[in-house]
C-alpha cells in the first residue's frame, strides 16, 4: 500500500512557532511592528523601494491595479491561462481584461501575441504579466512593449518567489508587482500578499487603500478597504523568508531529478528553463496525453497531482457571461487540456521522488 504523496506541503518549523508565540504573547495581533519588519525584509530581498503587506495575493492585485490608476473602463492586457484572481482584480477596479495567447514553452504571455493585440486594440492602459508556475515571463520583450505604447507593466509574481530574469528578481522588473503567501506557495504566511514598487505615490496610495483610506487613525482621505496583514501572519513570513532560498534550491533539485528520470520518455513534455531564467518550480508541470487516465494511474500509485488550470479564463462561466466565450486562444486552450503538475515541494524525501518518478515511468499511453 502506497503512502499518498501530497501535491503541496508547507514546512513550518520551530522558528515560525516561536515567532508567532511572541506575537500572541505581546497581545498586538493585528497589523503592527512585525508586519513592518516583514515588509522591510521582503523589499530588500526582491530589490524594491517599497513593500506593502496585504491580506491576500488577490487583495494585493486589486490594490496594485487601483493605485496604479486602473479605473472604470480601462483596458488591461493579460493572460487567459492563470488563476482567476489575475483577471478578476481588473474587474474589481472597473477595468476590462483584454486577453492574449501564451508561449507554449513557458506558459507565460507570448510577447509577439501581446504586440499584435496592442497594435489592434486601442486604449490598453497596462500589461498585467503573470510569472506562472515559478518561471518569469520574458520581461525584456514585455518592457519594450510597455515603453513603446507608454503603458504600465505590472507583475503578478504570486507564484514566483525568488524566480529571476537576467539576474534580477521577478517582482523588481515592472512598475509594480504582487506576491501571494498562500500555503501552497514557495513561502507562506497562511494567507497574505505583498505589493512592491519603486514609485512613492503608488506606494502611498496602496497604504491608504489597504487601511480604510486613512494615513492616520480616524482621518480618512479616500474610500479604502480593510486589506491589512496581521502580525501573526507576518511572523510566519519573517521566518519563511529566511528559509526561502533553501526551499527554492530543494525545489530545483527535485525538478532536476525528475528531468533526468523523464528525459527518455517521449510521450511527456517536462518544464524548461530558458537561458537567462531562474525557475523556482512553484509547480512542476508536465504536458501529457490521456490526462484523465494518467491522473488516475498516479492516484492508484499513491501520487497526488493537480491540473493548474483546467479552464482558460475566457471559458470560465463568469467570463462567458461577460462576452468572452467566443474568443479563441489556441495555445492557452491546448495547455489547459494537457497540463498536470506533480509534487515538487521541499518536503519530498528521496523515497517520495522515486515513488513519483516510478509511477510516471510506469504509465503506458494507448497507441
Amino acid at each position: 500500500m502506497y503512502r499518498m504523496i501530497p501535491i503541496a506541503k508547507p514546512l513550518i518549523g520551530e522558528e515560525e512557532k516561536k515567532k508567532v508565540m511572541e506575537v500572541l504573547d505581546s497581545g498586538i495581533l493585528a497589523a503592527g511592528r512585525v508586519v513592518t519588519e516583514f515588509e522591510e525584509k521582503f523589499a530588500r530581498y526582491i530589490g524594491s523601494k517599497h513593500a506593502m503587506a496585504t491580506s491576500s495575493g488577490t487583495t494585493a492585485l486589486h490594490l496594485a491595479l487601483q493605485a496604479a490608476g486602473i479605473g472604470w473602463g480601462d483596458k488591461v492586457l493579460t493572460t487567459p491561462f492563470t488563476f482567476i484572481a489575475t483577471a478578476n482584480s481588473i474587474l474589481y477596479c472597473g477595468g476590462v481584461p483584454v486577453f492574449c495567447d501564451i508561449d507554449p514553452e513557458t506558459f507565460n504571455l507570448d510577447p509577439d501575441a501581446a504586440s499584435s493585440v496592442l497594435e489592434k486594440v486601442p486604449g490598453i492602459k497596462a500589461i498585467l504579466v503573470v510569472h506562472l508556475f515559478g518561471l518569469s515571463a520574458d520581461m525584456a520583450a514585455l518592457r519594450k512593449l510597455a515603453e513603446k505604447h507608454h503603458i504600465l507593466l505590472i507583475e503578478d509574481a504570486a507564484q514566483a518567489h525568488g524566480a529571476m530574469f537576467n539576474g534580477k528578481y521577478a517582482g523588481s522588473l515592472g512598475d509594480a508587482s504582487i506576491f501571494s503567501f498562500y500555503p501552497t506557495k514557495n513561502m507562506t504566511t497562511a494567507e497574505g500578499g505583498m505589493v512592491l514598487t519603486d514609485k512613492d505615490e503608488l506606494a502611498r496610495d496602496v497604504r491608504l487603500l489597504r487601511s480604510h483610506g486613512a494615513p492616520n487613525e480616524y482621518q480618512h482621505e479616500i474610500l479604502g478597504y480593510n486589506f491589512r496583514m496581521t502580525n501573526i501572519e507576518a511572523a510566519l513570513g519573517v521566518c519563511q523568508l529566511e528559509k526561502l532560498p533553501g526551499f527554492n534550491e530543494k525545489r530545483r533539485k527535485n525538478a532536476a531529478f525528475y528531468n533526468e528520470r523523464f528525459k527518455e520518455i517521449g510521450w511527456l513534455k517536462t518544464p524548461g528553463e530558458p537561458s537567462g531564467y531562474h525557475h523556482v518550480y512553484h509547480q512542476y508541470t508536465l504536458r501529457v496525453p490521456e490526462r484523465a487516465r494518467f491522473i488516475e494511474h498516479l492516484t492508484s500509485a499513491g501520487v497526488a497531482s493537480k491540473v493548474y488550470y483546467p479552464l482558460p479564463l475566457h471559458h470560465q462561466p463568469l467570463y462567458k457571461k461577460l462576452g468572452y466565450g467566443e474568443l479563441c486562444y489556441p495555445e492557452a486552450e491546448k495547455a489547459a487540456g494537457e497540463v498536470v503538475s506533480l509534487p515538487v515541494h521541499p518536503a519530498l524525501t528521496e523515497g517520495d521522488l522515486e515513488q513519483v518518478a516510478g509511477a510516471v515511468s510506469a504509465f503506458k499511453p494507448k497507441e
